[in-house]
């Protein structure tokens, strides 16, 4: 038998990678290792690349270790060092990726069947981590599942010449039209993700329940329940607000606002939007994103689009920023207001606390600028009724107003705050009690029935005290105290205001350049 018959033998029998010796050498082995080259030849006539042998030892070192310098560099010509393949398949793929952008479809195909051979060659050969090899597979399917894409584009192209391949299939700017399954595909996926952003169950927040800001209400009114209510109204040149911001310090009820008109508007589909229901970590997909919650939001009309803290999406556009950044931005301009949308039916309502770093563009579109200011001192005295609700309470009306009198500089959130802090006061008062008292009352869990024997705290010199800690009181035995105003008053000294001067005087310039108050 001759040498090439001796080789393809070899080689259809796996000689290379399972020779029975210890040290894994084998007949390839001893072939480069003496310098045959002869061998080596037909060798890379059968196949063009070599690979590892058993003990991790490869063809060209064992060359190399034989001296025989013929031989190594006949095998370099080859490319025959198994960690070449890798970066030959690398290259392999980033050429077809090149010409598939230069819509050289043909040439394309071939590189990625090309490199596919050459990443499954480096898979088999190599030695690979499981993640490493679980990595390239999926590239590999992607490089498929691609070429399979041009395949079928190349096989319709010329039944539908203007069709476009897989990936680049999009939906027409109406978002009733598509470019074949594909752009169907990736809408639905988009529409998917952005699902979560609907309201679905209504906050149950009234009006009423929001307390001042007047105009802020009925601005909103204006825009989300008149044009339902009565349509005949804004016919020919009267239209609502397609845009409203609503801006001031932090905690004054902007987002409870958005949260009233979710309620109010009981017809209108209402999507919370948030920046990471629309930032991708893909290249493109978050413009996508963007459109595709404008074009839900025309398809399910009348809606309102809420964007709380929409500076942290459409800040000033700058030199430093990033190009995903500014495009998020250019599509929001064209969905709100640009050539060939129609946002009839759909109010964008966007809340900041920092309205002075919106883009001026953004700025522009939102039609009414409506200043949330911190509640006035009739507002602050409604908010403590409020935020007490039906707990027990000994306040009078006079102790009400006090309260308003002594929080100026308070936010509505502050306020809640203090309340939520004195409400807690009975139960500290409880824990730290030393002695206790029987007295009649309610049951708490049989609110009907009256008991002669439960236990509240009182201090050591009442003469029915009974010296005891809260641990000795039965659960069902406790009567707390109810929130007095000296309670109000200990939470109001130890809570303070959450706004600071420098930026009110921020907030109130914005207002006199381009805002209305609320």
């Amino acid at each position: 038998m001759g040498h090439s018959e001796a080789v393809k033998v070899l080689l259809l029998r796996g000689a290379d990678r399972d020779a029975d010796r210890q040290d894994g050498s084998t007949a390839l082995f001893k072939a480069a290792f003496k310098g045959h080259n002869h061998v080596i030849e037909e060798l890379l006539k059968f196949s063009p690349t070599l690979g590892l042998l058993k003990n991790g030892s490869t063809v060209l070192h064992a060359a190399v270790i034989g001296g025989n310098l013929k031989t190594v560099r006949l095998l370099l010509e080859a490319n025959a060092d198994p960690t070449l393949p890798n970066k030959k398949a690398i290259d392999l793929a980033t050429k077809a990726s090149q010409e598939d952008k230069a819509k050289n479809y043909k040439e394309a195909i071939q590189l990625y069947e090309n490199s596919i051979e050459h990443f499954l060659h480096v898979i088999k050969y190599d030695k690979l981590g499981d993640k490493g090899k679980q990595s390239i597979r999926s590239k590999c399917e992607e490089y498929l599942e691609r070429a399979e894409q041009l395949k079928e584009y190349l096989k319709k192209e010329v039944e539908a010449p203007r069709a476009k391949p897989g990936k680049e299939s999009q939906s027409d700017d109406k978002g009733n039209e598509s470019d074949g399954g594909e752009g169907d595909q990736e809408k639905k996926k988009f529409q998917n993700q952005l699902s979560g952003a609907i309201v679905m169950e209504k906050p149950n927040v009234k009006w009423s329940d929001v307390a001042g800001l007047e105009g802020a209400k009925e601005a909103l009114k204006e825009a989300v329940i008149l044009p339902i209510k009565f349509p005949h109204l804004f016919t020919g040149k009267r239209t609502p607000w397609r845009g409203i911001l609503l801006f001031g310090p932090p905690g004054t009820g902007k987002s409870y606002l958005a949260k009233a008109v979710a309620t109010e508007a009981n017809n209108s589909t209402f999507f919370s939007v948030s920046s990471s229901d629309l930032v991708s970590k893909w290249l493109g997909e978050s413009e996508k994103l963007v459109k595709s919650l404008f074009t839900m939001a025309r398809e399910h009309k009348p809606s309102i689009i809420f964007i709380d803290e929409i500076d942290s999406l459409c800040g000033s556009r700058s030199e430093n920023e990033s190009e995903a950044a500014r495009r998020i931005k250019t599509e929001f301009l064209v969905q709100m207001q640009g050539v060939g949308t129609n946002n009839d039916g759909v109010l964008v309502l966007g809340a900041t606390n920092i309205p002075w770093t919106l883009d001026s563009a953004i700025r522009r579109r939102f039609e009414k600028r409506i200043y949330i200011p911190l509640p006035e001192e009739h507002a602050r005295t409604f908010m403590f009724k409020l935020h007490l609700g039906s707990t027990p309470t000994s306040l009078t009306e006079a102790d009400f107003v006090t309260l308003g009198s002594k929080t100026a500089g308070y936010s509505g959130a502050d306020v809640s705050i203090v309340v939520r802090d004195a409400l807690m006061q009975p139960v500290r008062k409880v824990q730290m009690s030393t002695h206790f008292k029987k007295v009649r009352g309610s049951s708490w869990n049989k609110p009907d029935t009256v008991v002669e024997d439960l236990l509240t705290p009182c201090s050591p010199g009442d003469p029915n005290a009974m010296e005891m800690t809260w641990m000795d009181v039965p659960g069902e035995k406790l009567l707390e105290p109810v929130v007095c105003m000296a309670d109000m008053l200990r939470s109001l000294s130890s809570t303070k205001p959450t706004v600071n001067e420098q930026d009110l005087d921020k907030l109130r310039k914005f207002t006199e350049d381009f805002g209305q108050e609320g």
